[in-house]
């Protein structure tokens, strides 16, 4: 066992095998929920250490591949650890375990059913997460990003309510019709060009194809990958609202969603490559349509009552941060798109689980009936305090950093009024997030029922000793605990900004060959 877990390609295997093993395995401890919780529990924490083990490896300077069968001549099902995906795993792998510690403790305080589909279905979820994160071509990152859709859309539908179905055949509809109509399209386009699908720093179409078809290939790659949400179309991204909040936790911060702006990424830097598509001039386009996307989508979320749509729209506009980075064509840029997959997560992470447990200890939806609800969940309200300043971008969160290199890369483009729609962006971000916080630690007169009493009256010991503790309602302790560790998260990224940073640049560097020693024997 110690040897096979000594060689990394086996361990790439292993973090795509093991999820769905354990889907099997919550499936038979259906009948027994503690068992089968910790099933699912056990799963993430082994997947964390497999996804560790090969992190260790990529920053001893090591590389992996695995080949498991050729689909059709030159295009096989392909596997490979380079610094983006194995960043997008080591996120995902551990947001999916604080994740589902979340929703152990939402579904059984919400009273949910069908508790074993759930956790199932989340299980392989995460295990097409694994596969798009070490894809080793366009053609394994397809398969895994449409096993992906597929293994949500039960989770998205959950509820089983016509709102349900509704939102659950729009979700799927407009990922499959974009994934098959521009993203196959755009493979198909680029292995008649290039003779190859894999991914090469540099990309793979320097040399092979006419500029003037770049705008149009890349408009394919970019609309296809619908899970980016770019507009208009992210409408798939609301209507998946209507599923339990873990789930939208999971589509936010963990999968869904970050596999589409992971797979933006990586088509930029490994398939058309970032000097190519700079020298072309096809990015100029999508700059524009992903700044239009993020000052739009925040300005809907400022009219949006229902916090979870606030919250959807809110993501649309922080995505398109990522795509803006692909778009400058730039180094800053690049690392500035890559650290948001991080950033945002975190924080967004922590936004969702709060708004999960408002739901459950308050059954409350909408912002208008916040008020003074933060006197009784006050460690609920402060982690989305904290997760909003990350997703606005202050200090001391790791959302600071992330829109701060995407400025610089604004510069390093050439493009300064980029820098402009970052900062009004930022300020529409305060306008739609920390009101939610406000509203629920000053708004009101109540104290959670409590009334002041009268100046002058004598107070009991019994009050004195009791406190504003007494006040508190939040939500069952395990989905309070992981809302408060994210929230932490966003601020100890803060502090671990430069060796983030020198990872995600060494993404960007070609990986020398070794230096072997001459063998030509030298004379004196």
């Amino acid at each position: 066992m110690s040897g096979i877990l000594q060689d990394p390609g086996t361990i790439i295997l292993l973090t795509m095998i093991l999820p769905t093993i354990g889907a099997v395995l919550i499936g038979l401890t259906g009948k027994w929920p503690n068992l089968r919780e910790a099933v699912s529990l056990l799963t993430g924490v082994v997947l964390i250490g497999l996804v560790l083990t090969l992190l260790q490896h990529v920053l001893n300077g090591g590389e992996a591949s695995i080949e498991l069968l050729d689909v059709m001549p030159g295009i096989p099902l392909a596997f490979e650890i380079e610094r983006l995906g194995m960043m997008f795993a080591v996120v995902a792998s551990v947001l999916w375990t604080v994740n589902t510690v979340y929703g152990i403790g939402y579904m059984r305080g919400n009273n949910e059913d069908n508790h074993t589909r759930f956790f199932a279905c989340f299980a392989v979820a995460i295990g097409s997460t694994m596969g798009i994160a070490f894809a080793g071509n366009v053609f394994t990152l397809f398969v895994f990003y449409e096993i992906l859709t597929l293994s949500t859309y039960p989770l998205v539908t959950h509820k089983g309510t016509p709102e349900a179905q509704a939102g659950g055949r729009r979700y799927l509809g407009l990922l499959m019709g974009t994934s098959i109509g521009f993203f196959l399209v755009a493979i198909i386009w680029t292995w008649a060009i290039a003779g190859t699908l894999d991914f090469e720093l540099g990309g793979i179409l320097a040399g092979s194809v006419d500029e003037g078809i770049v705008p149009i290939l890349l408009a394919l790659y970019m609309f296809g990958i619908g899970k980016a949400a770019l507009m208009p179309f992210h409408f798939w991204l609301p209507a998946a609202m209507v599923a339990p909040t873990p789930v939208s936790a999971f589509l936010h911060a963990v999968a869904v969603v970050k596999a589409g702006v992971f797979s933006v990424l990586k088509v930029v830097v490994y398939v058309f490559g970032v000097d190519f598509l700079a020298g072309t001039g096809a990015n100029i386009w999508l700059i524009w349509v992903a700044s239009a996307t993020i000052l739009l989508a925040s300005i809907v979320a400022m009219t949006k009552d229902n916090l979870k749509a606030r919250l959807a729209y809110s993501t649309v506009g922080q995505l398109a941060y990522v795509v803006l980075g692909a778009a400058m064509a730039t180094s800053l840029g690049i690392v500035g798109g890559a650290m948001q997959i991080a950033m945002h997560a975190m924080g967004k992470i922590t936004l969702f689980m709060c708004a999960g447990a408002i739901y459950v200890a308050a059954h409350k939806t909408l912002v208008s009936e916040l008020d003074g609800l933060g006197r009784k969940m006050p460690f609920t309200f402060a982690a989305f305090f904290i997760g909003s300043l990350s997703i606005i971008g202050l200090p001391p969160t790791g959302g600071a950093w992330s829109k701060w290199f995407l400025m610089q890369g604004s510069v390093e483009a050439g493009d300064i009024i980029l820098i402009f729609v970052l900062m009004l962006s930022s300020v529409l971000n305060v306008a739609y997030l920390i009101p939610i916080a406000i509203r629920g630690f000053f708004a009101g007169t109540e104290f959670a029922g409590a009334q002041p009493a009268p100046v002058g009256a004598a107070v009991s010991p019994d009050a004195k000793t009791g406190g504003w503790w007494q006040n508190i309602e939040e939500a069952p302790i395990l989905c309070v605990i992981p809302l408060c560790l994210t929230a932490l998260g966003c601020i100890v990224l803060f502090f671990f900004v430069d060796p983030i940073a020198a990872y995600l640049n060494e993404m960007l560097v070609p990986v020398e060959a070794p230096v072997l020693p001459d063998p030509t024997p030298t004379t004196e």
